[in-house]
């Protein structure tokens, strides 16, 4: 594949207080497997992966959860054959045992855990994960057991670094006491803004660097849904920003956002992205696509420079209060940050209850 010399290669960043250095953006590999279209071919996605990597991109992230039968991290050890692995920064996540339309199952038991990186590993064909997240939290069982496995993993070396999804402020502060926390991944976008108050805040006062997942909105601040049709079977189909009533209020902001996009020369995806960009340093987005095109403009979304006018007039042009329904589906709902708490170590939580899994 010829590479187009017109896109800029990715500045690099600390993540955390740790010494883990990635790409100021970050690519999210769920989408190859077809969470919003329809799966990519194995050569396919490696495809897009790789010209991710030849523009500069080196932080991937995948899961155990995403495609069927593990399928995204089977690919995306496929991709890694093609690169220089000591020049990737990998993520991968554990938790969600079961994933579905109705109803998630979560476990974040030592043992599960252990026997959750194993495989990922032999999966993706790799000796260690760089940044190993808890993917969802598993609100049973104490976030010090999990985290104590997870830190004999970074003492084995199987795992470099540990990372929260989605986790409360009380369940962050008391995993960090474990063992440090690199990185928390949370949704982070014009339109889903709650982290601002608590969890951003505790990152920085902890120095735990902050991986912002669907930066544009899940695909809505790059036209899914208002100039591109949602397909059938996407999961976009399900989702409440992006139906009925909702979706006809939503389209509103997406104007806005689009009416400010040419005045900065810019599309409405790298509007979106380059605002998260401008949130600090810290925080690092990870949008995915299944298009190079897509990819190239991403990229071209660390070009863009805005003032503190500039990004209050962004920001401004989203009220969260005119947003139109819940960031997440209904039935993963209260597996949201908001919710995240774990119980804490006492008589009711024995090893033996632990080991169980």
């Amino acid at each position: 594949m010829e590479e187009d010399k017109t896109q800029i290669q990715t500045p690099r960043v600390k993540l955390g207080n740790q010494g883990l250095e990635v790409s100021r953006l970050g690519f999210g590999c769920a989408g190859l497997s077809g969470s919003y279209n329809a799966p990519l071919s194995h050569e396919a996605g490696c495809l897009v992966i790789v010209d991710a990597f030849n523009k500069g991109v080196t932080f991937f992230d995948t899961s155990d959860a995403y495609g069927k039968n593990h399928d995204n991290e089977i690919m995306v050890g496929k991709a890694l054959k093609r690169l220089p692995r000591d020049k990737v920064q990998l993520a991968s996540k554990f938790g969600v045992v079961t994933r579905g339309p109705t109803a998630n199952t979560i476990c974040g038991k030592p043992e599960y855990v252990r026997r959750c990186c194993e495989e990922s590993l032999r999966r993706l064909d790799i000796d260690y994960i760089d940044l190993y997240y808890q993917h969802r939290v598993d609100q049973t069982t104490p976030i010090e057991f999990t985290m104590g496995e997870l830190k004999k993993l970074v003492e084995e070396e199987k795992i470099k670094y540990i990372g929260l999804s989605e986790a409360s402020a009380d369940t962050i502060r008391r995993a960090h006491a474990v063992h440090p926390i690199t990185a928390v991944q949370i949704e982070w976008s014009l339109w889903s803004r709650d982290v601002e108050e608590e969890i951003v805040p505790l990152c920085r006062e902890l120095g735990i660097g902050i991986v912002s997942y669907s930066p544009i909105g899940s695909g809505f601040f790059g036209g899914k849904a208002v100039i591109e049709s949602v397909p059938a079977d996407s999961f976009l189909a399900m989702h409440p920003r992006f139906t009925g009533a909702n979706l006809e209020n939503n389209k509103v902001l997406y104007e806005r956002v689009a009416d400010l996009a040419v005045k900065h020369c810019c599309t409405p995806p790298q509007l979106a992205l380059s605002w998260v960009l401008h949130q600090g340093e810290d925080v690092v987005p990870i949008p995915g696509t299944t298009k190079i095109k897509n990819l190239h403009n991403n990229i071209g979304s660390l070009k863009l420079k805005f003032t503190e006018e500039d990004l209050k007039r962004i920001t401004e042009a989203v009220p969260i209060d005119e947003v139109a329904g819940m960031r997440t589906y209904e039935h993963i709902h209260t597996l949201s940050w908001k919710f995240a708490n774990t119980p804490t170590v006492d008589s009711n939580h024995s090893d033996q209850e632990v080991k169980e899994v």
